[in-house]
């Protein structure tokens, strides 16, 4: 059974450049491009009215964004290594800090920021990856090793005791954060892993990157537990939704696909572009509808929703 999709509006040229990294909140979608300004649009009316502009927030563009889950804080990474933390107080984003911890660029790559907007997590371009505590003055609390190839993908499951990385040479790692120590080494991917997510619950996580293929793990045990395949480029990006019902999938040809995890299937495919879409996200939830983004090479922002039912 197939889940049908409408494209209910796009942002034209929302940037002049590639856009790399989108980030959700409850209420906003914040995306960030080459450029060097990063932009807040409101998903609470229906054509998604610009909210704020960050402007020169980052000197030689953004190449990630991440956003925690109370939708107070997020962070940005940009191409000079610098990485800069965000606040909201009263509707309004804030520059509140940075993690300085002599960066060059290519130093820090892949972010990911954990539920509460507490801990903050980096690869490096050695294969190195970073955990800084943003509450306690930026402090570096973890620093994991792996086999010293370019981290391209990282995230933390929501309830903060795991971090997942993917690597240059196909390696997706586990670690634990309680006890700073390495659970599983992954296998089954030979090539670049460029996104890696946990599942809502932290049950599963997904990696995908050139093999053009989505690898499901069990968390627990490490092992693999189903490959998704369908798509036919390189995949950079991979969100859950929040139910963890479905995966959304986005790749270099331009499509994004929507798997239904309890069936191992692809029930949508979209293509908005033929270019590169470098990332997806899924929206917040409005009443019973399911609805996400994607964005990349084309320069906008183009938005989706089911089928079924109102916006």
């Amino acid at each position: 059974m197939s889940k049908q999709y409408l494209t209910i509006h796009t942002i034209d040229n929302a940037h002049i450049t590639d856009i790399f990294s989108l980030a959700v909140t409850p209420h906003q979608i914040i995306s960030a491009s080459g450029s060097s300004d990063i932009k807040i649009y409101s998903t609470i009316e229906p054509d998604f009215p610009l909210a704020q502009t960050l402007h020169a927030a980052h000197k030689l563009g953004v190449h990630h964004l991440t956003a925690s889950k109370d939708g107070h804080h997020f962070a940005s990474a940009g191409f000079a290594g610098d990485v800069k933390l965000w606040r909201s107080e009263e509707g309004q984003w804030t520059k509140k800090g940075e993690i300085v911890d002599g960066n060059k660029a290519g130093e820090v790559w892949a972010i990911a920021i954990s539920a509460e907007g507490q801990y903050l997590a980096a690869t490096s371009a050695d294969g190195r990856i970073n955990v800084w505590d943003n509450v306690g003055g930026h402090r570096k609390i973890r620093d994991f090793e792996t086999k010293g190839s370019f981290g391209m993908a990282i995230d933390l499951s929501a309830d903060g005791r795991y971090t997942a990385s993917g690597h240059e040479n196909g390696g997706v790692y586990i670690f634990s954060n309680d006890t700073g120590r390495l659970l599983h080494s992954l296998p089954g991917l030979i090539k670049a892993v460029r996104a890696v997510a946990f599942s809502p619950a932290g049950k599963l996580l997904a990696a995908a990157g050139d093999a053009r293929v989505i690898a499901l793990y069990d968390v627990a045990s490490g092992e693999q537990v189903a490959n998704l395949t369908g798509h036919g480029a390189w995949i950079f990006s991979l969100d859950w939704s929040d139910t963890g019902e479905f995966l959304l999938s986005g790749a270099y040809d331009g499509k994004a696909k929507v798997w239904s995890i309890d069936r191992r299937e692809c029930v949508a495919t979209h293509t908005e572009t033929d270019k590169t879409l470098w990332t997806v996200k899924w929206l917040p939830k409005t009443g019973r509808n399911e609805g996400f983004a994607t964005a990349g090479a084309n320069r906008g922002i183009s938005f989706y929703r089911e089928a079924t039912g109102g916006w």
